[in-house]
């Protein structure tokens, strides 16, 4: 184990240096952005969507009983912003993305098309690795933002539509509660989880076994290794930021405050 992350610590730290000392082709990374982004916003704002009536439906009841159901804006808003919509959108990203680039270069590296290019005299980690994690790097903040609007959207259209709250009241419970730091928060977990997608699938690809059997191994552990990174990311990077938002601003906006 303690191999394993050595090599891609040093497999990570190359990737950088490249990325840094000189920038893919032009055309090689426009292709990696559509397809890492373009393709996967209408994914991300369906789920964002649904994941917004949804926590409006879990949360009603129990707002209801205090009396609170107009206070609901700011809990959905503030959960889209700091926890599901990052969480989501990496989610989706590290099923759908990291998969299949682990797929892709597995099926490179089981024929030969990786060493095929050292012999050629390219450095694979520039050529293959380096538009990928730019790529996971810039998109996902797009794909977070995108999964909080609609996360947004679907909660106040739920809850003023079906559960008859009213409007302003929603609104202004909603802006009272929810802050600036509240997305700042969100988009810096994104580019936290963008990084560990790109370079875990990467690696995975890269290091793929044999066969048909390993390219699928690949894709697998690409997903599994990225779900459980997102998870422990998540909490240390809440901590970090929950203490650096104490240090500014010690009293933080209370939901049940005046």
């Amino acid at each position: 184990m303690i191999e394993g992350l050595g090599d891609l610590t040093l497999f990570a730290w190359s990737a950088m240096l490249w990325m840094v000392s000189r920038l893919p082709r032009r055309d090689t990374l426009i292709n990696n952005l559509y397809a890492i982004g373009v393709q996967s916003l209408p994914v991300v704002a369906i789920i964002g969507a649904f994941t917004g009536m949804v926590l409006a439906v879990q949360s009603y009841t129990q707002f209801r009983n205090f009396g609170l159901e107009t206070q609901l804006g700011g809990v959905i808003n503030k959960s889209m912003f700091r926890e599901l919509g990052p969480v989501l959108a990496a989610t989706m990203l590290a099923g759908r993305v990291g998969s299949a680039m682990a797929a892709e270069l597995g099926t490179m590296r089981v024929t030969e098309q990786i060493d095929a290019l050292s012999a050629m005299g390219a450095n694979p980690i520039h050529y293959l690795v380096v538009p990928r994690f730019i790529g996971c790097l810039t998109m996902i903040p797009i794909l977070t933002i995108m999964a909080m609007f609609m996360g947004v959207i679907g909660g106040a259209y739920y809850c003023i539509q079906f559960l008859g709250i009213d409007y302003y009241y929603y609104r202004t419970n909603s802006q009272r509660f929810v802050e600036n730091w509240d997305l700042f928060y969100g988009i810096t977990k994104s580019v936290c989880f963008g990084a560990v997608i790109g370079i875990i699938s990467c690696y995975r690809g890269f290091n793929c076994l044999p066969g048909a059997e390993g390219v699928g191994r690949a894709a697998t552990t690409a997903f599994v290794y990225s779900f459980v990174s997102i998870i422990i990311l998540d909490l240390l990077v809440s901590i970090v930021l929950d203490q650096i938002y104490l240090s500014i601003w010690p009293v933080a906006p209370s939901l049940f405050g005046a």
